[in-house]
């Protein structure tokens, strides 16, 4: 039994060990993987060009902002499908530093499909790439070049810097597919009066990337048997001429640098006639009060730069400032100047304009079946930063990673169940390698002395023998130790009564075989019954 409960206790101390080393492997290693890096295109960031605080303060209800409630996801974005009204909900994934992985795509894919979410996705790389396939779409994820679309940057003398084709310029339409748009429509500025009162249709606004890289959109055969489940609308393209610089020479006849002649650089998908449930209209309850079913459009955007949304390229002023500017206008720009192709309402006054009203004409505003009171008030409506995808600080990187963790195990039906079988098995381990307490009781079992895997010399054996007696016979008189120890032998002798069980106690050269020991344990085991 004492080589059992020694091999147990080994057994249990390397669990717990292995259970320590773990937990502080996963507290230890995303504090690794971030040091000496920082977080970039975060909402809640605003000392650099390169974050998105700008978008953040555009949107929400402080001073001249849209008005929209604003929110971020720290975890995961695979919490989407229980947030409230996720019709009224934008998700902004902007330039996921972290791959979306399958769990979260699904998550996301159901979002917009079946419970009419709205979702924008930028990206320059792959990460996000097993999200937009379920859509049909696929980021190349190496640099676009575009050699007819792109634009100059100047320095404080206002003397242009070397173009770089990696500057690409395009005119974007905010709901129409702009391979398919009229020549008067695509030729069109959208005029002021279209932006203030929202209705950017027939129209283009010129918007600016910097260094995106180019998307392909394959039809799938379900658009083919299902052509009336979603519009695919292609909002922005790079040139003919445009290719991926897969080869990082910049070569343009490069035959390993990719250049299809149909990069996209915004693609937009609706789908259509969601039932969810919300305030409708006066007289359109079909429920008491004024919640009812209601149609609504989940949409998901598709755009190929991160930058694009960044504090450098979301305002004129912001733009043109400091080194490298950009500019309003590309007039006297030779083979490159975007106000060839619209040619009116043509300055460009910052992306803000673009992408404010393509969050508005994604969101439910233009949807008469809606109350009113909920429709005119962008506060009712909400727009969630997923700050998950960025490297976080040293100390909360192990905070975010685990909440991650947490929500993936617990979000698929599959790890979920896994992960009670594991705890039951560790919990069945542990009841296997602890030992139970000890009962006093086993002290007066001594016929299972002889049954010890450890065998004792007699000398040894014989005091346990008179060790469970004195113990016996304390117990049985309700003393203590110390009472026990102060009684006369006299005493002690009177209280045995049994005159072998006095000579095991007292005698000293008296010797005892083991089984003559073993008698002697069967009538300490007596003793009691006789007193």
């Amino acid at each position: 039994m004492a080589e059992d409960e020694e091999g147990g206790f080994e057994f249990s101390t390397y669990i717990i060990g292995a259970i320590a080393v773990t937990v502080v492997l996963l507290l230890l290693l995303p504090m690794l993987f971030v040091i000496g890096k920082s977080t970039a295109y975060s909402a809640y960031e605003d000392q650099e060009l390169y974050q998105v605080s700008d978008m953040r303060e555009s949107l929400s209800s402080e001073g001249d902002g849209e008005g929209y409630f604003i929110a971020n996801t720290m975890s995961t974005p695979m919490l989407v499908n229980d947030w409230k009204d996720p019709h009224r909900t934008m998700l902004l994934i902007i330039a996921p530093e972290k791959p979306i992985d399958e769990t979260e795509a699904d998550a996301i894919y159901d979002f917009v499909t079946q419970k009419g979410g709205k979702v924008i996705v930028a990206a320059d790389g792959t990460n996000a790439n097993r999200l937009a396939s379920k859509f049909g779409v696929t980021y190349f994820g190496f640099p676009l070049q575009d050699e007819n679309q792109h634009y100059l940057e100047y320095d404080s003398e206002n003397e242009p810097y070397y173009p770089s084709w990696q500057n690409v310029w395009s005119v974007a339409a905010v709901q129409e597919d702009v391979n398919q748009m009229q020549a008067g429509a695509a030729n069109q500025g959208c005029s002021e009066f279209q932006i203030v009162n929202k209705n950017p249709t027939s129209c283009r606004i010129p918007v600016m990337f910097r260094s995106p890289t180019g998307m392909k959109y394959e039809p799938s055969e379900r658009d083919i048997t299902h052509p009336d489940e979603r519009d695919v609308n292609i909002l922005a393209t790079a040139s003919s001429s445009a290719f991926i610089d897969l080869m990082g020479d910049g070569d343009a006849s490069n035959p390993l640098n990719p250049a299809p002649g149909d990069l996209s650089l915004v693609i937009r998908f609706d789908y259509h006639n969601i039932t969810a449930y919300d305030k409708v209209r006066e007289g359109q309850s079909g429920i008491s009060g004024d919640i009812a079913e209601l149609g609504v459009t989940g949409s998901i955007v598709f755009v190929a730069d991160e930058e694009a949304f960044s504090n450098k390229l979301w305002t004129l002023s912001q733009a043109s400032s400091g080194d490298r500017k950009l500019s309003d206008s590309c007039e006297g720009v030779v083979g490159s100047c975007w106000m060839q192709e619209i040619h009116d309402n043509n300055h460009w006054l910052g992306n803000e304009i673009y992408f404010n009203l393509l969050i508005d004409s994604m969101m439910e505003h233009d949807n008469i079946g809606l109350s009113g009171e909920i429709r005119n008030d962008k506060s009712n409506f909400q727009v969630v930063f997923d700050e998950s995808r960025h490297i976080t600080g040293v100390v909360s990187a192990p905070f975010v990673e685990s909440m991650g963790t947490v929500v993936l195990l617990t979000s698929n039906n599959f790890l979920k169940w896994l992960v009670v079988l594991n705890v039951g098995l560790l919990l069945l381990v542990a009841m296997m390698v602890v030992p139970q307490k000890e009962n006093w009781r086993h002290v007066f079992d001594l016929t299972k002395f002889n049954q010890r895997p450890k065998k004792l010399d007699p000398n040894t054996y014989r005091l346990r023998v008179k060790q469970a007696l004195i113990t016996k016979i304390r117990v049985h008189h309700d003393l203590t130790r110390d009472q026990m120890a102060s009684k006369q032998p006299s005493e002690v002798q009177a209280m045995i009564g049994d005159p072998r069980l006095v000579e095991l106690v007292y005698s000293e050269s008296k010797t005892y075989s083991p089984q003559e020991l073993r008698k002697m344990m069967q009538a300490i085991r007596r003793w009691g019954k006789r007193n």
